[in-house]
């Protein structure tokens, strides 16, 4: 699969809890920008703004849109989702970006979806368990998990 690990990525919140450590006085903002779409399927556009110091110019700045029900957080939550790429964005470009620019959440996005293609592809209980492996590696078992049991029932059906 994938010769990276989301390990390697830093969590947005991991960068905030840096922000402020480094910079008492800053301050992190956003702003729903945009949303449109019918109902279950709106897109959300977030801006984040990064400041460390009062009076100051933004350190950093960030973009994000999500869509409803795209993905397993944006079922519910795309806008809070969107908010949360922005201000991860904003971080990075005021150097909070850690050993890698992109986070943790961002790659998720990446793995989650190919995890599953890799899922439907599968024929035998090794390829379903390479999958598991992975995604429990990965850290996003919980999110898999079901599918890949419902795989495996199949599979075990079709052999049995």
């Amino acid at each position: 699969m994938a010769n990276w690990s989301l390990k390697d990525y830093e969590t947005v919140d991991s960068r905030i809890q840096r922000f402020y450590r480094d910079n008492a006085g800053g301050r992190i903002e956003t702003q729903l920008l945009a949303h449109d779409g019918e109902q279950g399927k709106t897109r959300w556009i977030v801006r984040a703004e990064v400041y460390k110091t009062d009076g100051e110019r933004a350190s950093g700045v960030g973009h994000a849109f999500e869509i409803d029900g795209t993905g397993m957080a944006n079922k519910t939550s795309a806008l809070e989702n969107a908010e949360t790429s922005a201000v991860g964005r904003a971080l990075a470009q005021a150097g909070y970006s850690g050993s890698r620019r992109t986070t943790r959440e961002e790659m998720a996005k990446v793995l989650i979806p190919a995890l599953r293609e890799q899922l439907a592809k599968a024929t035998t209980k090794d390829e379903t368990r390479a999958v598991w492996n992975e995604a429990q590696k990965n850290g996003v078992l919980d999110t898999l998990r079901q599918e890949i049991l419902a795989c495996n029932e199949v599979i075990s059906n079709n052999t049995a």
